[in-house]
């Protein structure tokens, strides 16, 4: 299985979110952008993980509440948490800037995500589309299991590259 959607079992994570604790001692912050930031992040996401992420971002960030999270260092940003971007119920696009991996700022930026959709009633999330790279990194960080037969899933009819 090259790709899959994942599932989380939102009810089974831990809420004490000593992670973001961990992430402050690195002088790094995890929240919700403001209004006015929407287009620093957007072009920031751009930049760093291509156009194709850009649309779900902003969609994330113009819901109400906001469904979007930014990890901020030094008054730059340096990574990002969707849901309910793609589809309801879906978390991602994820990244953090190729510097700052390895440092548990993508943890505290999916728990944080994950913990926000379970505060808002959600049972369950699905990771969508992810690859053999991240089924690993899922499953150690969220308990995320491979859901069977779900590529390409919601993906299926998705219209390729920006609409003239």
């Amino acid at each position: 299985m090259d790709r899959a959607d994942m599932l989380v079992k939102l009810y089974d994570l831990d809420d004490s979110r000593s992670f973001l604790a961990e992430q402050e001692t690195r002088g790094i912050t995890i929240r919700k952008p403001l209004g006015g930031e929407k287009q620093p992040v957007i072009d920031w996401v751009g930049k760093h993980f291509g156009d194709e992420w850009v649309d779900e971002t902003e969609m994330a960030i113009m819901s109400s509440p906001k469904s979007c999270f930014v990890a901020i260092r030094e008054n730059r940003i340096i990574g990002f948490c969707c849901y309910d971007a793609t589809a309801l119920g879906f978390c991602g696009p994820i990244g953090v800037e190729a510097p700052h991996r390895g440092n548990g700022t993508g943890k505290a930026l999916l728990l944080t995500s994950l913990l926000d959709m379970k505060l808002k009633g959600y049972g369950y999330a699905i990771i969508g589309w992810v690859n053999r790279d991240g089924f690993g990194f899922y499953r150690k960080v969220a308990g995320a299991v491979a859901i069977a037969d779900s590529f390409p899933g919601v993906y299926k009819a998705y219209l390729p590259g920006k609409q003239q």
